[in-house]
């Protein structure tokens, strides 16, 4: 079988510039494209389809289906799982034959749906820029079926139609006159037949959503889905300095790591330098992982009392390409600061990327970085990405697992059990994120403060991923039974940031 020209280097010298790690509904990988998942092709990709591939020749399924077996063969982390044999005339669709190859490594809790295919334009569309079309909100669904806004996105149709964190959708239609209950859509298909009556994701789709905010006042508002960018630091809350009774305490938010995060972190830290902050809070509780780069450039920012030659972390592929395996060391930066201590805002959301920057710390702050929140969702393992560009097929196969300068990385039940110190908390959406009375936060400036907390309970994993069978539905669980809602198939962006629509 013919490889693509990237296929025939080594990883190396790509891994070096451009390795993502999944996200937790397996998104942002590595990649060994030459316009790598998230590398900036020096403009703003649409975020429009593109065009579907031909159903014949070596874009028809059977020929699409050896070449994901030959890759999975070659890279796979985990190739004992793989069946020696699974005839793919059984699968109707890639992604349903990309899951009976992974079914094993599923079913040991090491690959829970992170080995995927997607679209190659979506994908670096979204990870260089954030590009994307949707209404920009990030929804979650409760025991009770209520579904709320956990977050909205700035430039994009939900906030200027004044909908934003804690707002309660109660009904949705397309018109006034066909608006259903949440719970009757609910009761008619579960959650798939939610996130199905949202529409397809095209600039232009319109619901009409019957809402209730804050303020417990009820409306209809017509919102239309359009092409945006998100922004991986939000520009109301994501950077602030906050009063914590005369300590003064560096918030960042952060929403997924994709390249456009990169100059924000930098703004956010050349602020927190300035004015001589010491104690920090990282609020990653919905970010679902992506560019590696990135978060390498957060723990250079944080590694201020860090040496060149201590480690931030190791890449670790198969014993058969050991040689593709790589250590990052901390690099000064010039926004770089050195936080006593650090408090990290996590729950089931925070996946990959996001515990990578939490386990990279422990072995240098020890109990003075905390885990603020609920457990993570447990992905110490990381993808590559092989791109057969004629079909705009990307594999995203996870390839290598990450370890701290301890040697620990084994955290497939979530970081509440590997971290030293730790605070449970709700995710309170009667407050926007970073507000010193909102739940997580609040706890988090006890910790820093050295004020008693409760430890977070429990050591499993504390989430569902997408495509997953049992639960209530395909995402990510919450404090206070909420879980982020999530498709069956996310689109990259979903993945990424789980909840997004």
């Amino acid at each position: 079988m013919r490889k693509n020209s990237v296929q025939h280097r080594t990883l190396a010298a790509v891994v070096a510039s451009a390795m993502l790690l999944a996200a937790c509904g397996g998104g942002g990988s590595g990649s060994v494209a030459v316009q790598p998942g998230g590398g900036n092709t020096g403009g703003t990709p649409s975020p429009t389809p593109a065009p579907a591939p031909p159903a014949t020749g070596t874009c028809a399924l059977g020929a699409r289906q050896s070449w994901v077996l030959a890759q999975m063969r070659e890279w796979y982390l985990f190739p004992e799982t793989l069946p020696a044999a699974l005839d793919p005339a059984g699968f109707s669709t890639l992604d349903t034959y990309v899951d009976g190859l992974t079914a094993t490594a599923r079913t040991q809790g090491r690959d829970r749906f992170f080995t995927y295919v997607t679209s190659i334009a979506e994908e670096n569309a979204f990870n260089s820029s954030g590009a994307t079309a949707g209404f920009g909100f990030r929804l979650a669904v409760n025991a009770s079926n209520q579904l709320v806004v956990s977050e909205s996105f700035e430039s994009a149709p939900a906030l200027a139609a004044g909908i934003d964190r804690g707002t309660q959708i109660i009904g949705i239609g397309t018109t006034t006159a066909d608006v259903r209950t949440v719970q009757d859509i609910v009761n008619s298909g579960g959650n798939a037949a939610l996130t199905n009556a949202f529409g397809p994701d095209t600039p232009g789709t319109t619901r009409v959503l019957r809402v209730r905010g804050l303020d417990g006042f009820q409306r209809d508002v017509s919102v239309a889905k359009a092409n945006f960018n998100l922004s991986p630091v939000s520009s109301r809350y994501g950077a602030r300095v906050i009063d914590n009774g005369g300590q003064r305490v560096g918030y960042l938010n952060l929403r997924t790591f994709i390249l456009s995060a990169d100059p924000q972190m930098r703004e956010a830290f050349a602020r927190f330098r300035a004015e001589g902050i010491t104690n920090l809070i990282v609020d990653v509780r919905y970010n679902g992982g992506g560019l590696l780069s990135t978060a390498e450039l957060l723990g250079d920012l944080m590694g201020g009392d860090r040496t060149p030659s201590q480690i931030f972390s190791t890449l670790r592929f198969r014993p058969e390409k050991a040689a593709e395996n790589r250590t990052k060391f901390f690099a000064q930066q010039p926004q770089t600061i050195a936080p006593m201590r650090v408090a990290f805002i996590g729950t089931g959301g925070s996946a990959s990327a996001s515990e990578l920057i939490v386990n990279a710390f422990i072995p240098y702050l020890n109990n003075r970085a905390a885990l603020i929140g609920t457990n993570t969702f447990g992905k110490p393992v990381g993808q590559i990405a092989l791109d057969r560009a004629e079909c705009d097929d990307r594999l995203r196969v996870v390839a290598f697992a990450t370890v701290n300068a301890d040697n620990q990385g084994d955290y497939y039940g979530g970081l509440a059990s590997t971290v030293r110190a730790s605070c449970q908390a709700s995710d309170d959406l009667n407050f926007q994120m970073g507000d010193p009375r909102e739940q997580s936060t609040a706890r988090a400036l006890d910790f820093l403060a050295g004020r008693s907390c409760t430890p977070i309970a429990g050591t499993q994993a504390a989430a569902t991923m997408p495509g997953q069978t049992g639960g209530r539905n395909a995402g990510q669980s919450f404090a206070q039974g909420q879980e982020l809602l999530v498709p069956l198939r996310p689109t990259p962006m979903q993945r990424e940031v789980p909840g997004a629509f």
